[in-house]
Protein backbone atom coordinates (compact mmCIF):
# COMPACT_ATOMS: atom_id res chain seq x y z
CA UNK A 1 0.00 0.00 0.00
CA UNK A 2 1.43 3.32 -0.98
CA UNK A 3 1.96 6.44 1.95
CA UNK A 4 -1.24 7.75 0.67
CA UNK A 5 -3.56 4.80 1.63
CA UNK A 6 -4.93 3.88 -1.91
CA UNK A 7 -2.75 1.16 -4.00
CA UNK A 8 -2.23 1.04 -7.84
CA UNK A 9 -0.43 -1.52 -9.97
CA UNK A 10 2.64 0.33 -8.80
CA UNK A 11 2.35 -1.03 -5.23
CA UNK A 12 1.74 -5.00 -6.23
CA UNK A 13 5.64 -6.00 -6.62
CA UNK A 14 6.25 -10.16 -7.53
CA UNK A 15 6.62 -11.75 -4.36
CA UNK A 16 4.74 -9.60 -2.49
CA UNK A 17 1.99 -11.94 -0.41
CA UNK A 18 -0.68 -10.75 1.69
CA UNK A 19 -2.79 -12.85 4.91
CA UNK A 20 -6.50 -11.69 3.59
CA UNK A 21 -8.19 -13.44 6.89
CA UNK A 22 -10.03 -15.89 7.85
CA UNK A 23 -14.02 -16.73 7.90
CA UNK A 24 -15.94 -19.77 9.50
CA UNK A 25 -18.41 -21.84 7.46
CA UNK A 26 -21.32 -23.02 9.83
CA UNK A 27 -23.19 -26.36 8.30
CA UNK A 28 -26.49 -24.19 7.67
CA UNK A 29 -24.51 -21.54 5.25
CA UNK A 30 -22.86 -24.90 3.71
CA UNK A 31 -26.99 -26.05 3.12
CA UNK A 32 -28.47 -23.31 2.07
CA UNK A 33 -25.38 -21.99 -0.70
CA UNK A 34 -25.89 -25.59 -2.28
CA UNK A 35 -29.78 -25.48 -2.10
CA UNK A 36 -29.51 -22.62 -4.39
CA UNK A 37 -26.31 -23.52 -6.94
CA UNK A 38 -24.87 -27.29 -6.37
CA UNK A 39 -27.94 -29.40 -4.78
CA UNK A 40 -25.54 -32.64 -4.67
CA UNK A 41 -26.99 -34.48 -1.71
CA UNK A 42 -23.23 -34.32 -0.02
CA UNK A 43 -23.35 -30.67 0.25
CA UNK A 44 -27.40 -30.43 1.46
CA UNK A 45 -28.56 -33.52 3.48
CA UNK A 46 -26.32 -34.50 6.19
CA UNK A 47 -27.85 -37.71 6.57
CA UNK A 48 -26.76 -38.83 3.13
CA UNK A 49 -23.59 -37.31 3.23
CA UNK A 50 -22.90 -39.38 6.48
CA UNK A 51 -22.41 -42.56 3.67
CA UNK A 52 -21.41 -40.70 0.94
CA UNK A 53 -17.75 -40.20 -0.63
CA UNK A 54 -16.68 -37.59 1.87
CA UNK A 55 -17.88 -39.21 4.84
CA UNK A 56 -20.10 -36.20 5.32
CA UNK A 57 -21.16 -32.78 4.33
CA UNK A 58 -19.12 -30.72 2.74
CA UNK A 59 -19.35 -27.08 1.06
CA UNK A 60 -19.73 -26.88 -2.52
CA UNK A 61 -16.24 -25.95 -4.19
CA UNK A 62 -18.34 -22.79 -5.39
CA UNK A 63 -19.53 -21.60 -1.97
CA UNK A 64 -15.66 -21.88 -1.20
CA UNK A 65 -14.58 -19.73 -3.97
CA UNK A 66 -17.19 -17.20 -3.17
CA UNK A 67 -15.79 -16.74 0.53
CA UNK A 68 -12.37 -16.86 -0.83
CA UNK A 69 -13.07 -13.82 -3.06
CA UNK A 70 -15.18 -11.84 -0.32
CA UNK A 71 -11.86 -11.81 2.09
CA UNK A 72 -9.74 -11.40 -1.22
CA UNK A 73 -12.39 -8.28 -1.84
CA UNK A 74 -11.89 -6.96 1.65
CA UNK A 75 -8.10 -7.47 1.85
CA UNK A 76 -6.41 -7.35 -1.57
CA UNK A 77 -8.28 -5.66 -4.13
CA UNK A 78 -8.50 -2.01 -4.41
CA UNK A 79 -11.10 -0.54 -4.79
CA UNK A 80 -9.50 2.76 -6.44
CA UNK A 81 -7.30 0.86 -8.81
CA UNK A 82 -9.69 -2.63 -9.40
CA UNK A 83 -10.29 -3.19 -13.02
CA UNK A 84 -11.89 -6.65 -12.78
CA UNK A 85 -10.53 -10.05 -13.35
CA UNK A 86 -10.49 -12.11 -17.16
CA UNK A 87 -10.57 -15.49 -14.74
CA UNK A 88 -9.02 -18.22 -13.08
CA UNK A 89 -6.48 -20.84 -13.52
CA UNK A 90 -5.81 -23.92 -12.18
CA UNK A 91 -8.44 -23.56 -10.05
CA UNK A 92 -8.24 -27.15 -7.12
CA UNK A 93 -10.50 -27.87 -4.49
CA UNK A 94 -7.49 -30.66 -2.48
CA UNK A 95 -9.67 -30.97 0.19
CA UNK A 96 -13.52 -30.81 1.42
CA UNK A 97 -14.54 -28.09 3.75
CA UNK A 98 -16.40 -28.60 6.64
CA UNK A 99 -19.08 -27.53 8.97
CA UNK A 100 -17.36 -25.79 11.68
CA UNK A 101 -13.89 -24.71 9.56
CA UNK A 102 -11.90 -21.77 9.77
CA UNK A 103 -10.37 -20.95 6.23
CA UNK A 104 -7.62 -18.66 5.80
CA UNK A 105 -6.41 -16.99 2.62
CA UNK A 106 -3.46 -16.18 1.74
CA UNK A 107 -2.32 -14.29 -1.95
CA UNK A 108 1.06 -13.85 -3.56
CA UNK A 109 1.66 -11.76 -6.77
CA UNK A 110 3.30 -13.76 -9.15
CA UNK A 111 3.79 -11.41 -12.05
CA UNK A 112 3.39 -8.09 -12.22
CA UNK A 113 3.69 -6.16 -16.05
CA UNK A 114 2.44 -3.46 -17.55
CA UNK A 115 -0.40 -3.84 -20.68
CA UNK A 116 1.06 -2.97 -23.61
CA UNK A 117 -2.25 -2.07 -25.23
CA UNK A 118 -3.70 -0.03 -22.61
CA UNK A 119 -1.04 1.65 -20.93
CA UNK A 120 -3.52 2.83 -18.05
CA UNK A 121 -3.15 -0.63 -16.56
CA UNK A 122 -1.22 -3.32 -15.34
CA UNK A 123 -1.91 -7.04 -15.47
CA UNK A 124 -1.33 -9.23 -12.10
CA UNK A 125 -1.23 -12.57 -11.69
CA UNK A 126 -1.64 -13.66 -8.33
CA UNK A 127 -1.62 -17.54 -6.09
CA UNK A 128 -4.54 -17.62 -3.65
CA UNK A 129 -4.40 -19.91 -1.24
CA UNK A 130 -6.87 -21.16 1.41
CA UNK A 131 -6.28 -23.55 4.37
CA UNK A 132 -8.59 -24.97 7.12
CA UNK A 133 -7.52 -24.52 10.83
CA UNK A 134 -5.65 -27.81 10.41
CA UNK A 135 -3.48 -26.18 7.61
CA UNK A 136 -4.57 -28.61 4.73
CA UNK A 137 -5.25 -26.74 1.56
CA UNK A 138 -8.59 -26.37 0.74
CA UNK A 139 -8.71 -23.80 -2.39
CA UNK A 140 -6.01 -23.08 -5.15
CA UNK A 141 -5.86 -20.81 -8.18
CA UNK A 142 -4.54 -18.36 -10.08
CA UNK A 143 -6.43 -15.36 -10.68
CA UNK A 144 -5.64 -12.56 -13.29
CA UNK A 145 -5.97 -9.05 -12.66
CA UNK A 146 -6.45 -5.75 -14.54
CA UNK A 147 -5.23 -2.94 -12.16
CA UNK A 148 -4.86 0.95 -12.97
CA UNK A 149 -1.17 2.76 -12.67
CA UNK A 150 -1.24 5.34 -9.90
CA UNK A 151 -2.44 8.48 -11.98
CA UNK A 152 0.72 11.35 -13.00
CA UNK A 153 0.50 14.40 -10.88
CA UNK A 154 -3.20 16.25 -12.63
CA UNK A 155 -4.80 13.26 -13.06
CA UNK A 156 -3.70 11.61 -16.13
CA UNK A 157 -2.61 8.75 -16.42
CA UNK A 158 1.04 7.74 -16.74
CA UNK A 159 3.45 5.95 -18.85
CA UNK A 160 3.93 4.13 -21.70
CA UNK A 161 3.26 0.09 -22.04
CA UNK A 162 6.46 -2.36 -22.43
Amino acid sequence: MSASGLTYFEDYAPGMTRDCGSVSVDQAEIISFARQFDPQPFHVDPVAAADGPFGGLIASGWHTAGLVMRLIVDNYVSPESSLGSVGLDELRWPNPVRPGDTLRVHVTVLEARRSQSKPDRGILRTLIQAENQDGEPVMRATSINFIRVRPAPGGEHGGEGE
